[in-house]
């Protein structure tokens, strides 16, 4: 299951994300989403677990809960809409 993390402090890494969702079970991936000049965090991140029990565990578990000074939000990614090749012009 792929799981949206937001809410993140710009501070927080990977290496965080992993030992706070380790704890609930396997991670196949995790993604920081960072600006691709700066290279700071955007404050969000996709997370993917294979076991859907284990993820709906670190859904529950972990959102709205404080991390790193803020509160998290933490749910069921949604599936990425494709983008249309044309741009509307009005």
């Amino acid at each position: 299951m792929n799981i949206y993390v937001g809410q993140l402090p710009y501070s927080a890494t990977a290496d965080d994300l992993r030992t706070i969702f380790s704890e609930f079970g396997e991670i196949a991936s995790l993604n920081l989403i960072t600006d691709k000049f700066s290279g700071q965090s955007k404050g969000f991140a996709f997370v993917e677990m294979p076991n859907n029990s284990e993820a709906d565990k670190a859904i529950k578990g972990l959102n709205k809960t404080m991390f790193q000074g803020r509160e998290i939000k933490v749910n069921q990614a949604e599936p990425r809409k494709e983008k249309s090749p044309y741009k509307k012009r009005w």
